[in-house]
């Protein structure tokens, strides 16, 4: 990677709390980098409380656009001037484009998920998934999903102050697309249990496991012909997924979401495409 930062050099960065793990800056910049674009890409990690501030300031120094992750994606909104519809049906935000001081929110979160999926050969569209969670990636996951097909969506979140917006939010995706989507209690491990025996994929996007070697799952809900993601990628290996391979079941972590949704926010802020095969090489060997 060659950076040579100018007077003119744009900033593109995350926010997010924590953000020092993510490899976005590595990716952004390398392709940056390749591609001979000047711009820069760096992380900051601020508190939940300071996100209005950040934004505005970004807003101030002319930045191109931002990456947001985890608590950010739904609180950044009432500070965004537009939404895309992806976004607005999701309510989630993970790339903001600034258009001469306008800024738009947009989700790229399902669309690299769903990428990285098929760049393992793994076709979802017209089957059944359960999906733990129900934050930003989540919603922008299950939105993707649905637009692209999949028959049947279980989605389980804990039963708290939200759940019933969670209930409103997936008749909502319901109405814009053919998916069945229930709702379902985290705690409850009988209809868990029932609802991945009756999937093709799981995939877990929530943070748990990130912290600790622990997992929403019973390893004896697994089974070889299911496949097994967790939107986690550090670490590579999260209790869920090691279950996975115990149990001989295909899996993933979330490095190659990270990249494809990386890769659409790339293309709105460049209008280039960013080159995906180098990148693997050079940022996730």
């Amino acid at each position: 990677m060659n950076l040579n930062i100018s007077g003119y050099t744009n900033l593109l960065c995350l926010l997010g709390h924590p953000a020092q793990h993510s490899k976005s800056p590595a990716m952004h910049n390398e392709a940056c980098s390749i591609l001979g674009l000047d711009y820069c890409y760096l992380a900051f990690d601020i508190e939940p409380h300071e996100i209005e501030t950040a934004v505005k300031s970004l807003r101030l120094f002319g930045s191109r656009g931002f990456n947001l992750t985890m608590p950010f994606k739904e609180s950044v909104i009432p500070y965004l001037d537009e939404l895309s519809k992806a976004s607005y049906l999701c309510q989630s935000v993970n790339t903001v484009v600034n258009e001469n001081g306008k800024l738009y929110g947009h989700t790229t979160d399902g669309i690299g998920y769903m990428d990285s999926l098929r760049d393992v050969d793994f076709d979802i569209r017209g089957g059944k998934m359960t999906l733990l969670g129900a934050g930003g990636a989540a919603k922008s996951i299950l939105t993707q999903a649905a637009l692209d097909g999949v028959k049947e969506i279980f989605l389980f979140k804990r039963k708290n102050a939200s759940f019933q917006d969670t209930v409103s939010f997936a008749e909502r995706i319901q109405k814009e697309t053919n998916a069945k989507i229930m709702v379902l209690d985290m705690a409850d491990e009988y209809e868990l249990k029932q609802a991945i025996g009756k999937s093709d994929l799981l995939v877990n996007a929530t943070n748990v496991g990130m912290e600790e070697d622990i997992s929403l799952v019973k390893k004896e809900f697994l089974r070889q012909d299911l496949f097994v993601s967790d939107i986690i990628y550090h670490p590579s290996m999260t209790r869920l997924l090691k279950d996975a391979k115990e149990v001989g079941a295909r899996y993933l972590n979330g490095e190659y979401m990270l990249l494809f949704q990386g890769a659409a926010a790339f293309e709105l802020w460049t209008g280039q495409k960013m080159p995906t095969e180098e990148i693997k090489k050079r940022c996730f060997s």
